[in-house]
């Protein structure tokens, strides 16, 4: 039962039973305040939104610390970033405030924040992901009514970085210049659109040389400095077919460097490749070709060779090689369905967002298939003594076989 009482001048005491039989109380100056607190804690425990008052003192820094354990099932790279999120961007702002009392207004503040420190849109735009998912949580398990996440813009995230596309010249440039245990890495990566992960992570037994396949199946990261085998980044097995000039490069590969824990490629110690050791000792030094401090830094020393790449494309990313897959799928025809297949996309509708711009060229194919059905179908049914095949005039009635 709840009820008002005056606890003495200008103070009224709004008393209730929350649904878990305790009672509770809170007092105000008005009278008239209280009763239509009491008003709404009848109308929200009816819609089954009441919350505790007391948990809803619990701060975000506590909360996050029970929250954080929740997510041990997300992969290892993943939760090294909600953590380095929290650290750096949530903490710091939400921490010492309760849970009830972030408000929209406070998010808001927060995003202003985050912008006037030049951050970019997307970290802005993961990290208040993140905290969506803590105060979601905190609705679920009832310490909030609601999340204030509610009519909060964000900074829209500037066009990516252009991606670079190499012709297959430019690809067998590459590989000869780089180091020659990793050159049928890079014709790898260019001829199936495999991820680095998952190059990375690919072992013998995933390879059949016979059929010319790999089966591609798990992926290798490093997160803070500790290798972790997932599976791929949408979760699904896929099986890529191999040329048969890759197929047969692999073959050679695989008996000429083997590796002491079965990977196909593998670092000069036969151990699993790192991505950072990779780019920063063999892949920038073969794009930008091979710099004088290279022998200043103790490293083995090797003749001056240019870059085998064009001015323009000497920022490529070991991860073009994989959009440079794309362009050459698309310049063979392919459809958009099969280059998702190949690239293991979630969705075709991500290909399309990828690779879109360089689907136009497949029209023109769609243009003169098109015209050549229509001269054929007008070949057939034009009488002796009609208009010429290469009349586009159309048939009328009279001249249309009756």
């Amino acid at each position: 039962m709840a009820f008002v009482e005056k606890r003495g001048a200008g103070r009224w005491r709004a008393r209730y039973r929350g649904p878990d039989g305790r009672e509770r109380n809170q007092t105000f100056s008005r009278k008239v305040d209280a009763e239509r607190f009491l008003v709404q804690v009848e109308h929200d425990k009816q819609r089954g939104m009441w919350v505790d008052p007391e948990l809803g003192k619990t701060t975000f820094a506590e909360y996050v610390g029970e929250w954080l354990p929740s997510t041990a099932h997300l992969a290892a790279g993943t939760c090294a970033n909600i953590d380095g999120r929290l650290r750096n961007h949530l903490l710091p702002y939400f921490g010492d405030l309760p849970l009830s009392a972030i408000r929209p207004a406070h998010v808001r503040g927060w995003v202003a924040e985050m912008v006037g420190k030049d951050l970019a849109a997307g970290t802005i735009r993961s990290t208040y992901g993140t905290l969506s998912r803590v105060l979601r949580t905190a609705e679920v398990d009832g310490i909030i009514a609601r999340s204030p996440l509610m009519g909060i813009d964000l900074p829209k995230e500037v066009a990516r970085a252009e991606m670079i596309f190499l012709s297959p010249t430019e690809v067998a440039y590459l590989a000869e210049a780089i180091e020659p245990r990793y050159g049928a890495l890079i014709y790898t990566a260019a001829y199936t659109g495999m991820r680095w992960g998952e190059l990375a992570a690919l072992r013998v037994e995933r390879v059949n040389l016979l059929k010319g396949t790999i089966h591609v199946c798990e992926s290798l990261a490093e997160v803070n400095g500790k290798l972790h085998l997932k599976s791929t980044k949408n979760g699904k097995d896929r099986t890529v077919s191999l040329p048969r000039f890759l197929a047969q490069m692999l073959g050679g590969h695989i008996g000429r460097y083997p590796s002491c824990e079965g990977h196909v490629f593998s670092s000069a110690s036969g151990a699993a490749l790192r991505r950072r050791n990779f780019y920063r000792r063999h892949f920038r030094p073969a794009v930008e070709g091979v710099p004088e401090r290279a022998k200043a830094q103790g490293r083995a020393a090797r003749p001056e060779i240019p870059s085998p790449l064009p001015e323009e494309k000497r920022r490529l990313r070991f991860h073009d090689l994989r959009h440079t897959c794309a362009a050459l799928l698309i310049a063979q025809g392919a459809h958009a369905k099969e280059i998702q297949e190949r690239l293991g996309h979630s969705t075709i509708r991500l290909t399309f967002d990828r690779y879109g711009h360089l689907l136009p060229s497949l029209d023109e194919r769609l243009r003169d298939g098109l015209e050549a059905v229509y001269q054929e179908a007008r070949a057939a049914c034009v009488r002796p003594g009609g208009p010429p095949a290469g009349d586009t005039t159309p048939l009328r009635d009279a001249e249309t076989p009756g």
